[in-house]
C-alpha cells in the first residue's frame, strides 16, 4: 500500500472520529456555557461598568452549541421544503 494512501486513510478516519464525537456531544449536551457572560446571564459595560443583560444567551447563561444550531437549521429547511 502506498504511504500517501495510508496517510489519507488515517486522516479520513481521524476526521470521521472527531465529527462523530462532536455529534455525540451535541446529542448528550446540546447547550454549553456562554463565554461572553461566563454563564451569569449578564456582563459589565465597558464605560461605567454597569450590569447589562447578555444578548448572546438571552440571560440564561447557556447557549446552543454550533452543531445543534446547524442541525436545527437543516431540519427547518427540510421541513419547509417537504411541506
Amino acid at each position: 500500500m502506498d504511504p500517501s494512501a495510508t496517510l489519507a486513510m488515517i486522516g479520513c478516519a481521524a476526521a470521521s472520529a472527531v465529527t462523530l464525537g462532536y455529534a455525540g456531544l451535541c446529542a448528550v449536551q446540546p447547550f454549553a456555557r456562554c463565554e461572553r457572560c461566563q454563564a451569569t446571564g449578564w456582563r459589565r459595560t465597558a464605560v461605567l461598568r454597569r450590569r447589562k443583560d447578555c444578548r448572546r444567551c438571552k440571560m440564561t447563561g447557556y447557549r446552543a452549541r454550533r452543531g445543534v444550531r446547524v442541525y436545527n437549521h437543516l431540519r427547518r429547511l427540510s421541513r419547509d421544503i417537504n411541506h
